[in-house]
């Protein structure tokens, strides 16, 4: 594939952008549906499975990228994609259907816990980075079974403050909507109500199916296709495919926002966002060596950036700010300078 001229990879990178898309909006119904029915998530082994299918373009990308010999653009992925998809809550937020800012309707501290997550992860990352590439266990890094491990323990903790918390919150004025998925919405049908559970299970099977080849066809185009405009894989994974890979959790959240589900909204994002770092271990275990620690600086400056834009959301769930400025609160105003500002001093880091 990688013989095609450019203009016929930049066509199947696209094709792989709108599978991804597409694909990623009945996979995220499907799972939803099936959630609903088996209760996948009250069993912490049904929340590692949630985890995985809302996280496939990243595993595809992933993988698809250590085979084909490109860490760099693997580690920028991984890492990137956490500002890259954390800036998703700045479109989320003007799609919100209040007059007031997202961050001010959660209503709840949860978001706050899962972003601590999504940092405590990222920061094991950050450290992982500066290990001598040497320092590994059975060919794996230290620091991304740390990450496994600080992922599982944070998961637990959230689980049972959901299920029993110890403290109460009042947010005058907010809407968090609903606290779970599985709960169902006032006025719309859950996914897939009058479909039978096998034909749903199918449609979950075809878009993971479809998910996982479109990730494989935007690794090895988008590879391709940044050999040969001189662009640094580090780079390339932390934008062009981060964003590819994001568009699932732009349909999703966008969806969840006119739904009036806030609280959903940012849960998801960081959710999502706190497994995606612990696909180093699985990096790790296919290249048979550290992949955090081949793309140097720049991934600290990537996993510090992500990072940032998740402390300026929880802080904004605590602060709640109450106006908005062009339909956005200013707390996503602040993430998306952020974004815009991370990406140029990305280029600007040694190689």
């Amino acid at each position: 594939m990688t013989a095609l001229p450019s203009i016929a990879l930049a066509g199947v990178f696209l094709a792989g952008a709108a599978a991804t898309w597409i694909a990623g909006a009945y996979l995220s119904n499907a799972t939803d549906a099936l959630d609903f029915r088996w209760h996948l998530g009250d069993a912490f082994g049904g929340m590692v499975l949630l985890a995985i299918s809302g996280s496939l373009p990243e595993v595809a990308i992933t993988v698809s990228a250590v085979l084909a010999h490109r860490l760099d653009i693997a580690a920028g992925n991984l890492l990137g994609g956490i500002a890259v998809q954390t800036g998703v809550l700045v479109i989320c937020d003007y799609f919100v259907t209040e007059e007031k800012p997202l961050s001010y309707l959660v209503g709840s501290l949860m978001p706050v816990l899962e972003a601590s997550l999504v940092i405590g992860v990222t920061a094991v990352a950050m450290l992982g980075a500066l290990l001598p590439a040497r320092e590994t266990v059975l060919g794996v890094s230290p620091a991304s079974i740390a990450i496994v491990v600080v992922w599982a323990a944070g998961l637990y903790i959230i689980e049972r403050v959901r299920k029993a918390p110890r403290w109460k919150v009042v947010m005058p004025g907010s809407l968090p909507g609903r606290p779970h998925r599985r709960v169902p919405h006032p006025t719309v049908k859950h996914p897939f109500t009058d479909v039978p559970t096998p034909a749903v299970a199918l449609i979950f099977l075809g878009g993971s199916a479809v998910t996982l080849l479109a990730g494989v066809a935007l690794t090895v185009t988008g590879g391709a296709l940044a050999d040969r405009a001189g662009i640094n894989g580090v780079i390339f994974g932390a934008t062009v495919l981060a964003v590819a890979s994001a568009l699932p959790e732009i349909a999703t959240g966008i969806s969840a926002a006119r739904l009036g589900d806030n609280q959903l909204v940012m849960g998801d994002i960081f959710g999502g966002n706190a497994f995606q770092v612990c696909l180093f271990l699985l990096a790790d275990l296919i290249a048979g060596r550290s992949v955090l620690s081949q793309a140097g600086a720049a991934n600290s400056w990537l996993a510090g950036l992500g990072i940032l834009v998740t402390l300026v959301y929880a802080a904004g769930i605590i602060v709640r700010p109450q106006k908005n400025v062009l339909r956005v609160g200013i707390d996503s105003i602040v993430v998306l300078l952020l974004i815009v500002i991370g990406i140029i001093g990305l280029t600007r880091i040694p190689v």
